[in-house]
């Protein structure tokens, strides 16, 4: 069983990061969307609070810290296509999309929402 049930993410600026987050979530996913004027809730199909969710509030004070958080893909075409994605949408490619030698198939790309809040996706065989 996965025990994964959701993020709580802080941005400094909603306006900066949203269409960024509609983009990346959606392409991730997290397709419905429970927004409130304090969280952008963006969820996976189903019913919370069984479903994975990704929740975004707006802290002003919030600057980004060493923390990364990771997403899966299918194959290395998805992992370049989430880079294209966030190239197209604001974000920051920090190193990637390419082989890391974490293993002899880690195919990763590392990158930055516009607020320099930092993720992963990664490609790996074993």
């Amino acid at each position: 069983m996965n025990k994964f049930s959701h993020i709580d993410l802080r941005v400094d600026d909603w306006e900066k990061v949203s269409l960024f987050y509609e983009k990346l979530l959606h392409a991730l996913g997290f397709t419905i969307s429970y927004h409130s004027e304090r969280w952008k809730v963006f969820a996976a199909q189903g019913e919370l609070p069984s479903v994975p969710y990704f929740a975004i509030t707006e802290d002003r004070s919030h600057t980004p810290n060493g923390n990364l958080i990771g997403f899966w893909a299918e194959d290395r075409e998805e992992v370049d296509r989430i880079a294209a994605l966030v190239r197209d949408n604001g974000g920051t490619i920090t190193d990637g999309p390419r082989l890391f030698p974490i293993s002899p198939t880690y195919y990763a790309v590392y990158f930055q929402d516009p607020c320099g809040n930092a993720y992963e996706m990664v490609h790996r065989l074993n």
